[in-house]
């Protein structure tokens, strides 16, 4: 995560969600998010985001640990309309689910202060 975050530090982005494995960051000016996880950082807008979310989501760490193939344990995780990519192993994809978790739980608190908030001044 060092190299990563030598660009996360040159722009002007608000912190989301981190962990020691990755972290989320938004942009207001360019209004979108940078995920910076599994050694790159990647932009997305929220549609984008969400999609990723449901990608992660939607993938069964428990069957993957007790399919008895010789497969690799790796899957590959791929964004219609996305520019990015990830291929990850079982860990990752259980850092990368806690990250997003994380990361959505954040914004949904962040909306909800606003609107208690906004309710209070009108």
């Amino acid at each position: 995560m060092q190299e990563s975050n030598t660009l996360i530090d040159d722009m002007k982005l608000t912190e989301v969600f981190i962990t020691e494995h990755g972290g989320v960051y938004q942009s207001d000016s360019e209004s979108c998010w940078y995920v910076d996880f599994a050694g790159k950082v990647a932009r997305f807008d929220y549609r984008c985001l969400l999609k990723l979310k449901k990608a992660v989501y939607t993938i069964d760490v428990e069957a993957i640990l007790l399919k008895s193939n010789k497969s690799a344990d790796i899957e590959i995780v791929f964004i219609c309309a996305c520019d990015d990519s990830y291929v990850l192993t079982v860990m990752e994809i259980v850092r990368f689910k806690e990250l997003l978790q994380g990361t959505f739980t954040m914004l949904e608190l962040n909306h909800i202060i606003y609107d208690r908030l906004h309710r209070l001044a009108v």
